[in-house]
């Protein structure tokens, strides 16, 4: 029975209570091959004269890190005993190294680095339809947060602890769901389907913040063990360590997306002002009607258009926006206005150019 041989907590067991069984030095095996796999790949695009980011390199590591603490470490032992020690190992494989896999973005690693037919393959499974349809947003959301609720308040989760191979199954099944739900919100991976822009990237984080903390009232209110294995007050203090690190996680996973928003803005506005100075120095002078027809146009638009770059990935600059409602920019309208409204070596208003 899972819990009889569980060593008691403390500073020994702590750091020597490892688990040695088939499915933990699998895990290890795969864990250490994905990860000579990610080095070797930045080892071949730096010797094409190409930097990858130590800023993707850490959080990538750190993710496999997360696994092998939650399937070999004391962490994975003390769940015989211990609820809490259950909570931490679902939050690290659920809630800790998806997003910080996501963030090292190992699909455009192996796009940029891989054979021809690898990439292929790999374009092809992301261009499927079972994959579009196995990562639907609402998919996707119903899997991540109900494989939270079906399996802590049902008796999925005594049934898992007494046969650990269903255990592990259901530990696997985590991990893939909440890759699935953290790839496409903090991730920086190309997204072939269900594109979602940073502001609904922010709302679809927000939206499963009141699930999270009836999962974990829940889990406080039992009158009866989560599992056989554990005491009623290790269920309740499993389930406010449940209630609030899933809180602050959701409000550090805005963090990297907020952080992306404003670098996207950046970007945007910087492309946007070298095209306004390519054509500021190239452009003929226009006329004043040709500056009054766009605003004309964007008059028919409906208002979903005029906002839709609010929800558009990569399109989200101010300049974007301005243009969607106006028809124009203004520091582009600014820079002909000498030309317009004959300033200093403009064209007088009206003229036309001369031959």
């Amino acid at each position: 029975m899972p819990g009889m041989n569980t060593p008691v907590l403390g500073l020994h067991s702590a750091l020597t209570a490892w688990q040695w069984g088939p499915f933990a030095l699998l895990t290890l095996v795969v864990l250490v091959a994905v990860g000579y796999w990610y080095l070797n790949a930045e080892w071949r695009l730096a010797a094409r004269g190409r930097r990858w980011p130590a800023r993707r390199t850490v959080p990538f590591f750190l993710g496999l890190v997360s696994i092998e603490l939650a399937v070999q470490s004391p962490v994975a032992t003390f769940t015989g005993r211990y609820f809490q020690a259950h909570v931490v190992q679902h939050l690290l494989l659920m809630v800790v190294a998806p997003p910080l896999l996501a963030l090292g973005a190992p699909s455009t690693l192996l796009l940029q680095t891989g054979r021809r037919n690898l990439k292929k393959r790999w374009l092809g499974v992301l261009r499927s339809r079972p994959f579009a349809l196995l990562t639907h947003p609402v998919v996707v959301w119903f899997a991540y947060f109900g494989a939270m609720i079906g399996f802590f308040l049902t008796p999925l989760v005594n049934t898992a602890m007494h046969h650990m191979w269903l255990m592990d199954v259901c530990n696997f099944a985590f991990f893939f769901s909440g890759t699935l739900y953290w790839w496409p919100l903090v991730g920086l991976d190309p997204i072939v389907h269900w594109r979602m822009g940073y502001g609904a990237r922010i709302a679809n984080l927000s939206l499963g913040v009141p699930f999270e903390a009836f999962l974990g009232i829940a889990l406080m209110s039992l009158r009866q063990p989560a599992a056989s294995m554990y005491s009623l007050s290790s269920t309740h203090a499993g389930g406010a360590l449940l209630w609030a690190a899933t809180e602050l996680s959701t409000f550090a996973g805005m963090v990297p997306v907020f952080l992306q928003w404003l670098r996207a803005d950046e970007r945007a506005g910087a492309r946007f002002d070298a095209r306004a100075d390519a054509l500021a120095e190239s452009a003929d002078p226009v006329p004043a009607s040709a500056t009054v027809a766009p605003r004309r146009e964007s008059e028919t638009t409906s208002m979903g258009e005029q906002f839709r770059p609010l929800l558009q990935p990569g399109n989200s600059s101010w300049e974007a926006m301005w243009r969607a409602k106006a028809g124009f920019v203004p520091s582009s309208a600014r820079r002909r206005e000498p030309e317009v409204g004959g300033g200093p070596g403009g064209v007088p208003q009206g003229a036309g150019p001369t031959a």
